[in-house]
């Protein structure tokens, strides 16, 4: 299906360009979201005399974001949740969890801007990108702890999670030579 953009969309185009999309994705994103119009003659007709309108009120949002942009950028945020000894957090924090603990410290961010290609589920500290407008993108530090002093522990870069002594590599040596061990003892009873 053909579609007249109105806006920037990432990995698909620029404002004012026509593409083909899938019909599905037409439909349940573009269109339902106002981003895009049927590539029709009419369309096309309304979309030129409305261009210098739409460019204007584009340039106005990217201003408000850019503005957003300057103080979020580089801000860390601290989440407390509780986890196990080895750091698995008991939930996962989404973007929702994200947003709500963004805009608590004063900056309008929804849910939607948040960039997590999947939920987190350890302790630590995690860079996150935040899309503000699809020409405008930040990154935000999200340091999740259990505590406010292990919040404070990590952002200093000390290890709050006590991980195994072992390492793999000698674990798999130690169960080769218990191995080889039992493997003689079997040729000498035999």
């Amino acid at each position: 299906m053909e579609v007249i953009l109105l806006e920037r969309v990432a990995k698909l185009g620029q404002m004012g360009e026509t593409v083909n999309v899938r019909p599905g994705f037409a439909r349940n994103f573009l269109l339902a979201r106002g981003k895009a119009l049927r590539a029709t003659a009419s369309n096309k007709k309304h979309f030129e005399a409305q261009r210098a309108q739409l460019e204007a009120r584009n340039l106005d949002r990217k201003k408000d974001a850019e503005a957003i942009a300057e103080k979020l950028n580089g801000q860390s945020f601290m989440l407390i949740r509780q986890s196990g000894e080895t750091g698995v957090l008991y939930g996962s924090v989404s973007t929702r969890d994200l947003a709500e603990i963004v805009t608590k410290d004063g900056y309008s961010v929804e849910r939607n801007q948040i960039i997590l290609n999947h939920p987190i589920k350890t302790l630590g500290l995690f860079k996150v990108p935040v899309t503000l407008h699809p020409e405008v993108e930040v990154e935000i530090t999200v340091n999740i702890a259990r505590s406010p002093e292990e919040a404070e522990r990590q952002a200093r870069g000390e290890a709050v999670i006590e991980r195994d002594s072992f390492n793999l590599d000698d674990l798999g040596l130690e169960v080769g030579a218990a191995l080889a061990d039992a493997g003689e003892g079997a040729d000498d009873r035999g």
